[in-house]
């Protein structure tokens, strides 16, 4: 049986759903509201409809309840004004305890049953008294959600040493493994001032061109080897990898010659 499924997000750069669309129309940016795990909740479309084959799932796809209405996006302005409140309460209820901890961001469920408080911290934190407090002056459901710091940079956005808005906000769904290695194979300083983000960490940015830059350098000579070359014997002192090219420094006269992998006779270890 085909059914049209429709990609829904929830978040600017928050994960993809998949939900069926029904009878719904819906097109690229439409405002819908969605049955969600947690209830009701109110989406953008992010993937338009598509007819797919009706796969066997360990649970079925939830269904679009409806395209947004104004009520809805009355309520999700309320709401919004529901999460700023809890924010500065909490905050103040955190200095008056003196919790260890960073609270960054508040959520509400749609129908603002429940509060979901996100917080960073070295270690773990002993909220009970907090949780209290907040049920006691809110009188909703409270879930406190402790995070990494690379959440916390995706969540609050920012504009990154490009210039540009940092991507986990912009438009990563997840975050890959970033290690020092990527920076060094690409020539990049090593200083953790110059390659780390917003939150602290290696840039995210690192892994795009990784895997082209240790394609290009698949077919040259490492920097430091020796090789003998039809210009002679030399010491490989950098790459030019625009052009597939690589320069020795001559070890009889120490001039410097840049060569093309077809030059080399014999690389020596």
């Amino acid at each position: 049986m085909m059914k049209k499924v429709v990609g829904i997000r929830f978040k600017p750069a928050g994960k993809i759903y998949d939900f069926d669309c029904g009878a719904y129309v819906l097109e690229l940016g439409d405002h819908v509201i969605v049955e969600t795990e947690q209830g009701l909740g109110f989406g953008t479309v992010a993937v338009p409809p598509k007819a797919r084959e009706d796969e066997p799932r360990k649970k079925p796809l939830k269904k679009v309840h409806r395209l947004a209405s104004p009520k809805d996006f009355a309520q999700r302005d309320k709401n919004r004004d529901m999460e700023q409140f809890a924010h500065n309460y909490c905050q103040q209820c955190i200095a008056r305890l003196k919790l260890k901890m960073n609270l960054f961001s508040v959520e509400s469920t749609f129908d603002a049953s429940k509060l979901t408080f996100f917080f960073t911290a070295d270690g773990r934190v002993d909220f009970r008294q907090l949780v209290k407090m907040l049920v006691k002056k809110i009188g909703v459901k409270i879930e406190m959600r402790q995070v990494g710091i690379r959440n916390q940079a995706k969540m609050c956005g920012g504009i990154g040493r490009c210039g540009r808005e940092i991507c986990c906000s912009q438009f990563m769904e997840k975050f890959s493994p970033v290690s020092i290695r990527m920076a060094k194979e690409q020539g990049l300083s090593l200083n953790p001032t110059k390659i780390s983000g917003q939150c602290g960490r290696l840039m995210c940015c690192l892994t795009y061109e990784y895997e082209t830059y240790k394609m290009l350098k698949a077919n040259l000579p490492k920097i430091g080897r020796n090789v003998q070359t039809t210009e002679g014997l030399g010491k490989v002192i950098r790459h030019n990898l625009n052009t597939n090219r690589f320069v020795i420094r001559q070890s009889d006269g120490g001039k410097e010659v840049e060569l093309s992998p077809e030059n080399i006779v014999k690389e020596q270890k």
